[in-house]
């Protein structure tokens, strides 16, 4: 059994996140600065580490109340059929939660349905959106 290492608000370089961003979203490499954004912007983040090396992140972010937002969700995909997606949804679910927020919301594409709904506890609800 290969053992990951969770951690709420984990530290992380840039270059870490912005490779796993590019094979879990298919793009080039970006040098976007994920630290800055995540610390102006976000709740917090939850890492995923296999001997030290970043495997899986998902961003937590949120209306500065009630409501939380998970982004960004990405696993290695050496890492992936793991249960590290889940363990990383469920981390942030404990992170939002005790931080006092009342709803964690989620939107992905159908093929991403069966994670979020089966293996995450996410229920469908009606939701509105405008392609800008």
């Amino acid at each position: 059994m290969i053992n990951y290492d969770y951690e709420w608000r984990g530290r992380f370089g840039n270059d870490e996140v912005n490779v796993l961003h590019a094979e879990g979203f298919d793009h080039r490499v970006l040098d976007d600065d994920w630290w800055g954004q995540v610390n102006r912007h976000s709740l917090g983040w939850v890492t995923a580490r296999r001997d030290g090396d970043l495997v899986g992140f998902v961003n937590v972010a949120w209306d500065g109340a009630a409501h939380a937002f998970i982004l960004d969700t990405l696993v290695a995909g050496a890492a992936r059929r793991q249960g590290v997606g889940r363990a990383l949804v469920a981390t942030a679910v404990e992170g939002a939660r005790a931080a006092g927020c009342e709803w964690l919301h989620v939107d992905f594409d159908d093929h991403l349905r069966p994670f979020y709904f089966d293996g995450c506890g996410f229920q469908p609800t009606p939701a509105g959106l405008i392609p800008l």
